[in-house]
């Protein structure tokens, strides 16, 4: 009803004509193509430029790229072993079932575009298989592979002529748009943090925006490579700088717990406070990208009076915070600096980086990687092939290829989602449509059809129309299998006929397959995102007590990062539960923390000559590890959470006795907050909890 609704409402606007216009070109120019050449098959051509169509160029050009290095892949599967188990179906049948399920694995595990190459691979490798089967009496094993490989070439090649050269539309500029609204959220947050008391009860919120902000910025940032905008090859600096914004965030995070810690004591600090924001605001408002690289860690003139003049006014049990948050302060001006001059470089087209930012960009992204959901992923793409293909081998349905290749194609397209069961259900829907949509221009119109300029005259209508619905995600969903199936059902050849037996047996197979996906995903795959949330957390409290035990270098950063990208992730999610909500904004405030745990290691080796103060840190980590290990497994933590406020609470007193003020400083600072943002305990609670376990 609700889609019915929007379709009903949908208005075109002058993108969507401008996108539907090149595209059907596109189509129509490899359709042309594929007819000239006489390949055997030329709805694979224009089919792909349908299925890779994207209003960006950038984004089309990687898809194509990714298409043609999957098609080519699963080309050379299929000639490879089909020789050697077309004889043995079962075997043949279990040698493709676990393929696809291999390559949907891996692909599920890169949230990057080339995950691509390796889905594609799997259910292609399937789709020539079956139609060497279905065809063996005419077509040979390589021309069939071949064929198939050429047909995507050209569709791709197509698609790449028109989208780059008729009105492109480049990545860059939107990417451009989002990184700078990214800069000016944390801007106007810090400056809310820092004067409204209010913005500190739902700063978590907007912070937990502009981290799953920085995770879709990520994923954009690689279709830089294949276009012509002025960010072009920017994007491992583009990376570099959206690590920098993950560590701002976390600062921001730190300086509204502290900030929540010293109002919750006194609040007679607060004027000073309004000054020092001021003189830090106007700082970093006169910082511009020009400034020599040596002047990076720079600081306000005023920042060491402003703070002396907050502490003199602070209480006593107040200092240890201040100094906290003089820290979050520094460690925030510094990172916006160089953020700022990584930005001014980035769009000068210098992709250098300062010497004194580490990289953090790896070989492999530091993104979250789920291996539940991909394992989970890969058996069902297992067992819909196994049961499809079991199906058409028993029942001796020739056509049932067709259920076979759908079930696969379907079993593949969703499974990143966290329930593909509703999308597979509007992917069967529109198969139906499609099938009528078949029947109508098979019987009547096409045979009134004689010229390629008629053909393109009578799909015009419903193939805009279908195409003016890709940009809007709402309607995707619908017109896209309405699209494919329509192109697909109609078989366009040079010499057209159309066999009514196996048209209505084709249809009943492209329904049929989806619905195998549909229920074996339902009781393997789909999970809600509620279970989904439960499952990233549990991997987040995994990750902090990994922390544990990572120094303090671009290691431990690079495992931060990977950490707020989780964030990202989880802060995707439409919850129920408002235990989980919680969490997951408990989460951000526990990442920000985690910088922290690795400074115990780092005092504790500068604490030689403090041997018991050593071990008692050394059994705060431990007891940590169990804490967090019991909030992965789900289990009571309550009684480990304990043991740690109360060991913080002696740690704090031992910690004055320390003869080397630096450290004790240092180690005040930690274990207050390790004691708010990672236990999330406040002052009056923490004494409370000391004195019961006294």
């Amino acid at each position: 009803m609700l889609l019915t609704k929007q379709l009903l409402a949908f208005r075109p606007n002058k993108m969507d004509w401008i996108f539907a216009t090149k595209t059907f070109l596109a189509g129509m120019l490899s359709l042309y193509v594929a007819f000239a050449l006489n390949l055997a098959y030329p709805i694979w051509a224009i089919g792909t430029v349908f299925v890779i169509a994207n209003p960006y160029a950038g984004m089309t050009s990687s898809k194509s790229l990714y298409r043609v290095l999957g098609t080519l892949l699963g080309a050379v599967v299929s000639v490879a072993v089909t020789p050697f188990l077309i004889n043995t179906p079962w075997l043949f049948t279990f040698f493709l079932a676990f393929w696809v399920g291999f390559c949907l694995y891996i692909s599920l595990l890169d949230r990057t575009p080339r995950s691509y190459v390796c889905m594609l691979a799997g259910y292609t490798t399937v789709i020539i298989c079956y139609s060497i089967i279905y065809n063996i009496d005419t077509s040979s094993i390589f021309d069939m592979a071949v064929g198939r490989f050429l047909e995507i070439t050209v569709g791709v090649v197509c698609s790449a002529i028109v989208t780059t050269t008729i009105f492109p539309m480049h990545i860059g500029p939107a990417v451009k748009t989002r990184v700078s609204k990214a800069l000016l959220d944390t801007k106007q947050l810090f400056e809310k943090i820092l004067i409204d008391e209010k913005a500190l009860e739902n700063y978590s919120t907007a912070l937990s925006h502009i981290a799953r902000d920085i995770a879709d910025i990520h994923v954009m940032a690689v279709h830089l490579t294949y276009e012509k905008s002025t960010l072009k090859g920017m994007t491992k600096p583009l990376q570099e700088l959206l690590h920098q914004l993950s560590m701002l965030v976390s600062n921001l995070v730190a300086m509204a717990e502290r900030i929540k810690q010293l109002d919750e004591i006194d609040t007679s600090y607060r004027p000073q406070l309004e000054l020092a924001r001021q003189h830090i605001v106007d700082f970093l408002d006169k910082t511009s990208g020009d400034f020599p690289e040596n002047e990076l860690n720079t600081l306000p003139e005023s920042f060491e009076q402003d703070f002396a003049n907050i502490s003199a006014v602070a209480t006593s049990s107040q200092q240890v915070v201040i100094q906290s948050f003089k820290m979050d302060i520094r460690h925030f001006i510094q990172n916006v600096r160089a953020i700022k001059l990584i930005w001014q470089r980035i769009q000068k087209g210098d992709a250098s980086l300062p010497e004194s930012v580490a990289p953090l960009t790896t070989t492999y992204p530091s993104l979250h990687r789920d291996h539940g959901m991909a394992v989970r992923g890969g058996i069902s793409a297992f067992l819909i092939v196994l049961i499809a293909t079991g199906f058409w081998i028993m029942s001796g349905w020739k056509a049932a290829f067709m259920l076979a290749e759908m079930a696969a194609i379907s079993a593949c397209i969703l499974t990143s989602m966290d329930n593909p069961v509703p999308a597979l259900k509007m992917f069967i829907r529109g198969n139906i449509y499609a099938g009528v949509m078949v029947f109508i221009y098979a019987y009547g119109i096409f045979p009134h059809v004689t010229e390629f300029w008629q053909l393109a005259l009578v799909l015009a209508p419903f193939v805009m129309y279908c195409l003016m619905m890709f940009p809007h995600p709402p309607l995707t969903g619908l017109a896209l299998p309405v699209l494919m199936g329509t192109i697909m059902g109609l078989n366009f050849q040079n010499r057209y006929s159309l066999d009514q037996i196996f048209f209505f047996d084709a249809s009943i197979g492209t329904v049929l397959g989806p619905i195998i996906s549909v229920y074996v995903i339902h009781l393997v795959r789909a999970m809600s995102p509620d279970i989904t949330a439960q499952r990233i957390l549990a991997l987040h409290y995994k990750d902090i007590r990994q922390a544990l035990y990572i120094p303090y270098g671009v290691n431990f950063r690079i495992h931060l990062r990977g950490m707020f990208d989780r964030i990202g992730i989880l802060n995707t999610k439409v919850v129920q539960s408002d235990l989980l909500k919680k969490k997951i904004n408990l989460a951000l405030i526990e990442s920000s923390a985690v910088i922290d745990l690795t400074r115990l290691q780092e005092l504790i080796s500068k604490l030689n000559d403090e041997p018991e103060l050593c071990l008692s840190l050394a059994a705060l980590q431990s007891h940590l590890d169990d804490y967090f290990r019991a909030k992965e497994l789900y289990q009571a933590e309550g009684q480990y959470r304990n043991e740690i406020l109360s060991q913080i609470q002696t740690l704090k007193i031992r910690a004055l006795d320390i003869e080397n003020s630096d450290l004790s400083q240092r180690l005040q600072i930690s274990l207050n907050n390790i004691q708010s943002s990672l236990c999330h305990a406040s002052f009056d609670n923490t004494e409370q909890t000391h004195w019961v376990g006294a």
